[in-house]
């Protein structure tokens, strides 16, 4: 029996149709700080990627951006 997939993200309301134009400074905005919350929040790159409709390569340079450290790769270590 095969392990059932995850769940794929909808795009958010406010992100629709924003990722293929040239974002406006107020819709520039908003992704820095809807990307720093979430992450901090701890979502992952690949699922603020898909809420916002954007690239994980998109949400990295956001992130950086915003100056927020990103985490390591792969879980957290079980102690």
């Amino acid at each position: 029996m095969p392990y059932p997939g995850r769940p794929v993200l909808d795009v958010l309301p406010e992100f629709v149709g924003t990722a293929s134009t040239r974002p406006t400074p107020q819709q520039r905005e908003r992704l820095l700080a809807f990307c720093a919350e979430q992450y901090r929040a701890g979502r992952s790159i690949h699922e603020l990627a898909e809420l916002t409709g954007r690239t994980q390569s998109a949400v990295r340079r956001a992130l950086d951006q915003a100056g927020v450290p990103r985490r390591g790769r792969g879980a957290p270590q079980v102690s």
